[in-house]
């Protein structure tokens, strides 16, 4: 019995040994990170499967990867998300199995070293091996071998790809430049052939980002000064001249200038909104959809922090975008509060403004260039739904006009559906409101024959986006 307890105890203590030498080891030679196309992978999943959004799977990315190495995950995601339906097709017409039964994993492994190959032109060898390697590790090793016979045929077939022939031309146009074909015959229609393919390649093109100079924080000449000290390549708005233009975001992120209230990400399409407003010092202004806060934000910076904006969004969460973004600014005469515009409009006490700026939800599909999966998330019946709720919200924010007051309607959607016919549709049941031209607020070239506000992103290069100016009578 004595012998056996000493046995354990001799067992035990060896165990507790190699335990602790094998923390050693580990202490001196960790694991190695995971790479960016295994990260890619994994978030791409979460995006077919759990319903995740681009913008969102990158932020837990930072505990798992290095900053350059999140700059390349950010890369694959938001390129395999662009152009799946071309990498799909790709991998159909190469496999020779059925390509609705395989392994959801195994068509992000391959979706990204096709991008890998075909779009970053990355060293086959790299691409190809960590490929087979992924397949290995994640699916089963014959995994690893059908990867690499399907790459390598790719390769071999690179200066000779098949071009989609399905005997409809919309859906050719559309599997190539990879949008769902819905959109793509809308446009055809609406543009022509070659207009929709300026758009789509477009909409496919890594995007540009602008900047909002804050003015209250610094002259732009200092701030621009500031992007040529660090090596930032920028250019100037094409129309507003408290905008900049830049390629790359990171740079500006690691400065610190948005956290110190310099400088905001924002769209020139977003600014052209606020532009048409024309917010005045004094005014009291309500933004009834406003998170998070880049319009009411910036209609404060024009008001020169000088009378009243009510922000209110159904989002409680999303406000506190609105409070962070103005404590960063230096704007005091936010508001914020928690309510949906239609129980706002109901109120016994109906809260009444000089402006009201509705950036009102819509499809998105003016900013496809910047949200990649929005072209997978969105459908033709999905736009009944949306002008509906267009039609109530824009009834409930006439509700908080007051006489003589302007109510400015505004989407980043280039369909006329939730635009040009909402107006028209909202004008037939509010006579008490007229069109006032955008003529004077506006550079002419994004103005239209009927004094709106309207930017195609192939025409104009910023967001696609659209504006009215409503004015209530006496």
């Amino acid at each position: 019995m004595f012998e056996c307890l000493g046995r354990v105890v001799i067992v035990h203590e060896n165990t507790k040994k190699r335990e602790h030498s094998n923390i050693a080891v580990l202490m001196r030679h960790p694991p190695p990170e995971p790479s960016a196309r295994a990260v890619a992978v994994e978030h791409l999943d979460r995006i077919d499967v759990g319903g995740a959004y681009v913008s969102l799977v990158g932020e837990d990315a930072s505990g798992a990867v290095d900053a350059r190495a999140e700059r390349q995950v950010t890369e694959y995601v938001a390129g395999v998300t662009r152009w799946r339906r071309w990498l799909d097709f790709l991998i159909r017409h190469f496999y020779r199995g059925a390509f609705n039964k395989m392994e959801p994993t195994l068509k992000q492994i391959l979706r990204v070293a096709l991008y890998d190959l075909l779009m970053l032109n990355t060293p086959p060898h790299a691409a190809v091996h960590e490929a087979v390697d992924l397949a290995r590790a994640r699916i089963r090793p014959g995994a690893g071998d059908l990867v690499n016979g399907l790459l390598r045929t790719v390769l071999r077939n690179q200066d000779r790809l098949p071009v989609p022939d399905t005997g409809d031309a919309a859906d050719d146009l559309a599997l190539r430049h990879s949008h769902p074909t819905w959109l793509v015959r809308r446009w055809l229609d609406r543009f022509g052939l070659e207009e929709t393919e300026a758009l789509l390649r477009w909409n496919n093109e890594r995007p540009v980002y602008g900047l909002r100079i804050n003015t209250r924080t610094g002259a732009i000449p200092d701030f621009t000064a500031s992007l040529d000290d660090q090596g930032i390549a920028w250019e100037p708005s094409a129309y507003l001249e408290d905008f900049v233009r830049v390629r790359q975001l990171q740079p500006v992120l690691r400065a610190g200038w948005i956290g110190a209230g310099r400088c905001v990400v924002q769209d020139e399409s977003g600014g052209l909104a606020v532009r048409l407003l024309d917010p005045r010092p004094g005014e009291v202004l309500i933004d009834p959809c406003a998170a998070p806060g880049g319009k009411a934000l910036y209609a404060a910076q024009r008001m020169g922090n000088q009378g009243r904006v009510l922000a209110y969004d159904v989002h409680e969460g999303r406000l506190r975008l609105v409070e962070a973004g103005a404590r960063e600014q230096g704007l005091t005469i936010l508001h914020t509060e928690a309510a949906d515009l239609r129980e706002l409009a109901r109120r016994a006490e109906v809260p009444a403004a000089d402006r009201v700026l509705l950036d009102a939800p819509c499809s998105g599909l003016g900013v496809l260039a910047k949200r990649a999966d929005l072209r997978w998330h969105r459908s033709l019946d999905a736009l009944g739904l949306l002008t509906k709720l267009q039609d109530d919200l824009l009834d409930a924010a006439a509700g908080l006009v007051r006489s003589g007051g302007l109510l400015v309607y505004s989407t980043c959607t280039i369909e006329p559906e939730e635009n040009e016919e909402r107006v028209d549709a909202f004008l037939r049941r509010h006579p008490a409101f007229t069109v006032e031209s955008a003529q004077g607020f506006l550079p002419e070239a994004v103005v239209t024959p009927e004094g709106y506000l309207a930017t195609l992103p192939h025409r104009h290069h910023v967001d696609g986006a659209f504006g009215v100016r409503l004015r209530k009578r006496d």
